[in-house]
């Protein structure tokens, strides 16, 4: 009795092949130009400075031109006030003859205050003026290279990724209010878990518990929100995306490894409006200037989270009404 034969194998679409090598090669390149690209030549842009003293504001502001941005200060406590308080990285004033007196927020990060030092040096140096410098902001004692607040937002963004990666897969099994009230608990307790290990168990973070805990409950959240928002609407290609938003490029941006100031023009737009670079600002205001510009990455956050809530939301009701447009 004769058999037929066994069909061919069907061979995969060249989809199949093509889409993963793309998206890990573009991911790779991502990381490594965001992280190492931005760190190869950084330049400062309008990095702000008080300046005090009879002339002193007009003269070092034609010296350094786009470099700093000079705020004029009406005398030294002024000037110390405004760093104090995270207005501006450095004060610069007259301290007798021949002097200079720099006062710089190492807080502000390492990068940052020493390009700021290396500027004002050279002015000095031309001007034939001595500098004097004092660190009035330094940095927590657990924290010497001021890395701290890059991890903790790091961590944070990396736990609310995963959080809403495994969210996706539950669509089929809770429903969307649970799955809600999954993403807002969960988020909570990974801001509250990051904050007590940084903040009161390692001493990295002296920034007050309740305030860090909202803080980084809010990233947790705009983080978990934002991936289920693009892993929804974007399918395969959602976790990628992601992926080169949160993870590579708003953590290379955030200005915690590089200031803000130093980065290049395309980097300095983006890096204050995600995520990781809101909460970098935030956790640095919290733990050294008091709290005065925390409004800013706190909306930036919360938007973050309540928009990709919204979307997540509407979209059983789009669907439904495509397909009842198609019958």
């Amino acid at each position: 009795m004769d058999t037929a034969p066994a069909p061919a194998p069907r061979r995969p679409p060249l989809r199949a092949w093509l889409q993963p090598v793309v998206i890990a090669l573009i991911v790779a390149a991502a990381f490594i130009t965001s992280y190492v690209g931005l760190q190869r030549d950084p330049q400062p842009h309008r990095v702000p400075i008080a300046v005090s003293g009879p002339g002193l504001p007009d003269r070092v502001g034609r010296a350094l031109g786009d470099s700093v941005e000079v705020h004029p200060a009406a005398d030294a406590a002024a000037a110390r006030h405004a760093v104090e308080h995270g207005d501006v990285v450095a004060a610069l004033s007259a301290d007798g003859p021949g002097r200079l007196a720099l006062q710089t927020a190492g807080a502000a990060g390492a990068s940052t205050t020493t390009a700021v030092t290396r500027l004002v040096e050279a002015y000095a140096h031309g001007a034939g003026d001595r500098v004097g410098t004092v660190d009035v902001v330094p940095l927590a004692h657990f924290d010497a290279r001021g890395v701290a607040g890059f991890y903790m937002a790091f961590g944070v963004t990396l736990a609310g990724f995963v959080l809403g990666s495994n969210a996706l897969g539950l669509a089929g099994q809770l429903r969307l209010r649970h799955r809600y009230w999954l993403l807002l608990g969960t988020s909570a307790a990974i801001g509250t878990v990051g904050a007590v290990i940084a903040g009161p168990v390692l001493g990295a973070v002296p920034a007050p518990v309740l305030p860090l805990v909202f803080t980084l409950s809010l990233l947790a959240a705009a983080a978990a929100f934002t991936t289920k928002l693009l892993g929804t609407y974007l399918g395969p290609v959602g976790l990628p995306v992601a992926t080169l938003v949160l993870l590579t490029v708003g953590n290379a941006t955030s200005g915690a490894t590089i200031g803000a100031d130093l980065l290049p023009a395309a980097a300095r737009a983006v890096s204050a409006l995600l995520p990781p670079g809101a909460a970098v600002r935030a956790i640095s205001d919290l733990s050294y200037f008091g709290g005065a510009h925390l409004a800013g990455p706190v909306v930036t956050l919360a938007l973050w989270a309540a928009v990709a809530a919204l979307l997540v939301g509407l979209r059983p009701r789009l669907t439904r009404r495509r397909t009842a447009a198609a019958a």
